[in-house]
C-alpha cells in the first residue's frame, strides 16, 4: 500500500462555526482534521435526508427534537388501540383525541397551511403511506388493519379542526381523502 502526503486544505470560519468547531473537537477528543473528516463522512452518507425533497427528515426533526412524540412500535399500537376497542372508557378516548387534534391544530397552523401538508405530516408517524391521486384527492394505505378506525378519525378530527373540508372513506386496507 502506497502512503499518500495529506492533501492541505485551507477553511475560513465565522466566529461562531470556529467555537462549534473547537467545542466539537474537544468533547470528541480528536484533531481538527480528525474532525473534519468524520463531519464530510458524515455529510456525504445523510445527504439524501438533507434534501428538501425529503420532507420526512425535516418533519421527524420539529417533531422528535421538541420531545412531544414518541416512536413507539406498531404492534404496540395495535396493542393499544384493541385494548382501547375494549374498554369501558372508549367514548371517552374518542372525545379526547378531538380535543388533542384541536390544540395540535393550533399549535400546527404556523407549519401547516394545506391539507397535502397535515397528511404529509401524519404519514411521517407511519400510520399510513400516502399517495397523492390528484390535488384534491389522496389514499392513505394503512399500515395495519387495526388502526383504521383511529387513523379515520385522526384525519377527520385533524382535518376538521384544521378548517379543511374533506370526506374520508373506508376500504378494506386503505382510506381515500378527497378535499372538498
Amino acid at each position: 500500500m502506497v502512503t499518500k502526503n495529506p492533501i492541505r486544505v485551507t477553511v475560513a470560519l465565522d466566529d461562531s462555526t470556529s467555537q462549534l468547531f473547537d467545542k466539537l473537537r474537544k468533547e470528541a477528543g480528536i484533531s481538527g482534521s480528525e474532525l473534519a473528516r468524520r463531519a464530510l463522512r458524515f455529510y456525504h452518507e445523510n445527504k439524501d435526508l438533507l434534501k428538501d425533497k425529503n420532507k420526512r427528515f425535516d418533519l421527524y426533526m420539529d417533531m422528535l427534537s421538541g420531545g412531544e412524540h414518541a416512536i413507539l412500535d406498531i404492534d404496540h399500537l395495535v396493542l393499544l388501540l384493541d385494548l382501547i376497542d375494549s374498554s369501558p372508557k372508549e367514548e371517552k378516548f374518542w372525545r379526547e383525541c378531538k380535543v388533542v387534534a384541536k390544540a395540535h391544530a393550533e399549535q400546527l397552523s404556523s407549519k401547516v397551511h394545506t391539507p397535502e401538508e397535515l397528511l404529509e405530516r401524519l404519514a411521517a408517524c407511519n400510520f399510513f403511506r400516502l399517495i397523492k391521486d390528484s390535488e384534491k384527492k389522496f389514499t392513505l394505505v394503512l399500515s395495519s388493519d387495526a388502526a383504521r378506525k383511529f387513523v379515520k378519525r385522526l384525519v377527520e378530527d385533524f382535518l376538521d379542526s384544521m378548517g379543511f373540508d374533506a370526506e374520508v372513506k373506508e376500504h378494506l386496507a386503505k382510506l381515500t381523502v378527497k378535499i372538498t
